[in-house]
């Protein structure tokens, strides 16, 4: 898939996943970071860990989870070939995210949920961010989440296509 590389579009990894196209890659970095620096990031949906690349030189620490244990190796090898050291991965099912390491200034999800996954709200700081794809197989919007006090509020920035976020979310 080399001589696809630049492309604009989503291609395959293997075990049914996709990588991200590249601008929604920079759009969701992009709306994770416009209301100012975070210090620690969790991301749900390692996959090739080419977003959690692109994470990690803008902020202090990249937290990732992955379901599929092939694609974590996998990614766990690009990071050290790349002497990336700000980088904690796990394997588990990203729905349930990692509030062993909460709260976090932002979490990324890159696959999607039907609804707003409140264990990963609950997981965000106070004024902490959440930008994620939501909806169904055959409608999907890009959200940003924003924790306060009595609860959460979201904004709607596009329309997107995301494989479905697997596991358990509440």
């Amino acid at each position: 898939m080399a001589s696809r590389a630049y492309e604009d579009t989503a291609l395959p990894i293997g075990n049914g996943q996709t990588i991200s196209q590249p601008y929604i890659v920079a759009r969701m970095t992009e709306a994770l970071l416009e209301g100012g620096p975070l210090e620690s990031v969790l991301e749900v949906d390692t996959g090739s860990g080419y977003q959690t690349a692109v994470l990690a030189p803008l902020v202090r620490r990249v937290y990732t989870v992955e379901r599929i244990r092939v694609l974590l190796d996998q990614a766990r090898r690009r990071f050290q070939a790349i002497n990336t050291r700000n980088i904690v991965t796990k394997h588990t099912d990203g729905g349930m995210g990692l509030p062993e390491y909460a709260p976090f200034d932002g979490i990324l999800v890159t696959a999607a949920p039907e609804g707003i996954p409140l264990n990963l709200v609950e997981q965000l700081r106070p004024g902490g961010r959440m930008v994620l794809p939501l909806g169904t197989r055959d409608e999907q919007v890009l959200v940003r989440v924003t924790r306060n006090r009595g609860g959460y509020s979201h904004e709607i920035l596009e329309r997107v296509s995301f494989v479905p976020l697997l596991g358990g979310t509440r």
